[in-house]
């Protein structure tokens, strides 16, 4: 990996998690918690592809099993983390555009099930039975939930830093292009309206009200 996406990745990885177990972890909410350290790799694997998404999952989930307080077996959410990032990071679109929300959506909520259901296996397979008496149904529920809600606020600013720490064309010109940016797309595939075509339209209806006003200074007569 470059040193760019090094330095920015290890960043956003060291805040979501400084922010997953003093704030998130303490909201004692039902069920799961929400998991800002996954939404963080999703953003950045979906930008950056499988190879660096597995790399950037294996190293957000080995600080996450060292981070205090590490209740697991060293490794285990790792594991789980590295292939989640590798998966999501096979949906990375290949022009760098998403004209829906729908695929990252969906993204989200397979992750949050598939890194549930994966560090359930894990633990199950290690002696740590915690899931089961909690309920496997209501951690599965409550971990779709939560992330979903918090996936719009956290995925797209993500998606943007890393595509901008890229030096990326689509990230500098910003809704003047033609291809929208990732996060762009996400926020505005609700809408069905596109920033770039309503610029390139007012310049368009801009340049011929100026060749208008100059046809009427110069008496010609406009059909």
């Amino acid at each position: 990996m470059r040193f760019n996406r090094m330095l920015l990745s290890t960043t956003l990885v060291i805040v979501a998690l400084v922010i997953q177990v003093s704030v998130l972890a303490r909201l004692h909410l039902p069920g799961a918690v929400p998991d800002l350290l996954l939404l963080t790799v999703l953003g950045l694997a979906l930008v950056y592809g499988h190879t660096g998404g597995a790399l950037i999952g294996f190293g957000a989930g080995l600080l996450a099993d060292l981070a205090p307080p590490a209740d697991h077996a060293a490794g285990r959410y790792a594991l789980v983390l590295c292939v989640i990032g590798y998966l999501a990071g096979l949906a990375k679109p290949e022009n760098g555009q998403l004209k829906s929300a729908t695929g990252p959506m969906a993204v989200v909520v397979a992750a949050a099930i598939g890194s549930t259901l994966l560090y359930a296996g894990v633990g199950a397979l290690v002696g740590d039975t915690a899931a089961r008496h909690v309920g496997l149904g209501s951690l599965l529920f409550t971990a779709a939930l939560y992330d979903l809600l918090l996936a719009p606020f956290v995925v797209p600013g993500i998606m943007a830093l890393a595509r901008r720490a890229e030096n990326d064309p689509l990230a500098e010109t910003g809704g003047s292009s033609k291809a929208t940016d990732v996060s762009a797309g996400w926020l505005t595939s609700g809408t069905g309206l596109r920033i770039g075509s309503q610029r390139g339209g007012l310049r368009v209806r801009a340049a011929k009200a100026r060749v208008a006003r100059a046809g009427r200074i110069k008496g010609v007569k406009r059909l």
